[in-house]
């Protein structure tokens, strides 16, 4: 019940902060873009696409936090890219009235970020704890032994599985990217394992 009580009021802090950026970070994007000749549509419409790129990576990056994957390169460069277009905007807005109203101006982007990755965070742990709680359900009482695994051997173990699945074996780059090993190793330790297969 705790848990579920700090994520209802941390998803509801979020909320509120979120309303009262959304209504400064638009008027201060949309601006920004009327002053530098864009009007209309275009003037309204540009701010909403920062935003959603935001909205869309962080997304992406929860989902594959979620599912145990690793995060898609893609997706954190996005969320970069969002992050630094909303500050910018933002500082370039404030910028007339000096460091203190660049500053000034930053904030709503800064703590609406901060606090939307705190939420995910709070979501992250709590999907992997329901995991982890999950598999205690199902597994049965047995008696713990604890295996020291390298990531060496974890990269050997889940290659060569990939071999006998459907479809082409899992790729160089997700296997170093999933247990944090050189790429140069995971190379050696496949080809090792092709030789070994074609001998």
């Amino acid at each position: 019940m705790t848990d579920r009580l700090i994520r209802i009021t941390t998803a509801l802090a979020v909320v509120a902060v979120a309303a009262v950026a959304a209504v400064i970070l638009y008027r201060h994007a949309y601006e920004l873009v009327h002053s530098h000749g864009e009007s209309g549509p275009t003037a309204r419409l540009v701010p909403f696409t920062v935003d959603g790129l935001i909205w869309a990576a962080s997304m992406v990056l929860l989902d594959a936090s979620r599912r145990q994957h690793p995060a898609p390169p893609l997706a954190k460069w996005s969320l970069a890219v969002g992050i630094v277009a909303t500050v910018g905007a933002n500082v370039a807005h404030g910028a007339t009235h000096g460091l203190i109203g660049a500053i000034v101006s930053a904030w709503p982007t800064l703590a609406l970020v901060g606090s939307f990755e705190l939420l995910m965070t709070l979501t992250r742990c709590a999907a992997r704890a329901g995991l982890i709680q999950d598999e205690e359900r199902t597994t049965p009482e047995q008696p713990r032994t604890e295996v020291v695994q390298t990531p060496e051997q974890a990269v050997l173990d889940e290659y060569r599985a990939s071999l006998q699945g459907p479809g082409r074996p899992v790729s160089q780059r997700y296997l170093a990217e999933k247990h944090g090993i050189d790429r140069r190793k995971v190379k050696q330790i496949i080809a090792n394992v092709n030789q070994a297969a074609s001998a």
